[in-house]
């Protein structure tokens, strides 16, 4: 939810929904008169506009939230999310407890985090193709069908080593319980000031994950006869990539806020990953 504090003499809201959730339906109007209520100016995507009379808060999972994280990442405003369904790290508040977040959220009691963002940028010889941020990670993968490819790693312009594998995925703290995890990463606390680099089924068994500090800079090198590989940031749609290409990484100037409820994040990984209570 971006949004201005108590104190501000102009509060804003935008909303930013996965319309298709039927939930969204059912809650909007509420939220949507509990914000006009409290003297918030509100804004919505154009997908959620057709529950409104023509209305920034983020309904949703984690997919979308990143997608609010991205849209947001310059302006430093603070981003609540909600969870509407089962499994999600970032969006731990509860749809029955949305109300009495915003209540503490406008009182000015409800603590907010900062997490890092990542900048990532394609560069193909000496030309950089793009710049793109990523909030959870950043990987560069086969496709389907293709074999393994040949990765050559450097942190801070050191030779790391080559890798033989399927792909690799560099990630900020918060996305090492993304796909990093799944591909045998380590689970890091959000506010530890790193970045994990998985091999992503690598073809020796001494490939293990690595921990980097986050003020390293993280490149890691394409080196394939064929166009078989791609990038993508935090799962979007990825872009095709050629033997050659360099994908550099590296810690955003900006910062992600987060309004967080009081459950720490050991509670999250216990409700989350269903580990054992004591």
């Amino acid at each position: 939810m971006p949004s201005s504090t108590s104190s501000s003499l102009s509060k804003t809201a935008a909303i930013i929904s996965r319309p298709a959730r039927p939930e969204v339906a059912r809650i909007f109007p509420e939220l949507l008169a509990w914000l006009n209520a409290h003297g918030y100016k509100v804004i919505v995507d154009p997908e959620t506009a057709k529950y409104s009379t023509g209305q920034e808060e983020v309904l949703g999972g984690d997919g979308t939230l990143l997608s609010a994280v991205r849209v947001t990442a310059s302006t430093d405003a603070p981003l609540l999310g909600v969870n509407l369904g089962s499994l999600g790290f970032l969006t731990d508040v509860p749809l029955p407890s949305l109300f009495s977040m915003l209540d503490q959220i406008g009182e000015g009691r409800a603590p907010v985090e900062k997490r890092s963002l990542m900048q990532c940028d394609l560069l193909r010889g000496d030309e950089v193709l793009g710049t793109y941020k990523a909030f959870n990670d950043v990987v560069v993968n086969k496709t389907a069908l293709a074999r393994l490819n040949n990765y050559d790693l450097f942190v801070d312009k050191a030779f790391v080593s080559s890798y033989r594998a399927d792909g690799m995925i560099v990630a900020t703290p918060t996305g090492s319980t993304a796909y990093s995890l799944s591909a045998g990463g380590p689970v890091v606390m959000p506010t530890v000031n790193a970045f994990v680099i998985t091999p992503v089924a690598p073809h020796s068994l001494t490939h293990r994950p690595l921990v980097v500090p986050d003020s390293a800079v993280i490149e890691i090198l394409l080196r394939s006869d064929e166009e078989v590989a791609y990038l993508s940031m935090d799962g979007q749609p990825g872009l095709d990539l050629k033997d050659g290409d360099r994908v550099r990484c590296r810690r955003s100037e900006h910062k992600v806020s987060l309004f967080r409820t009081e459950a720490d994040f050991f509670h999250v990984l216990r409700t989350k990953l269903k580990w054992g209570e004591r």
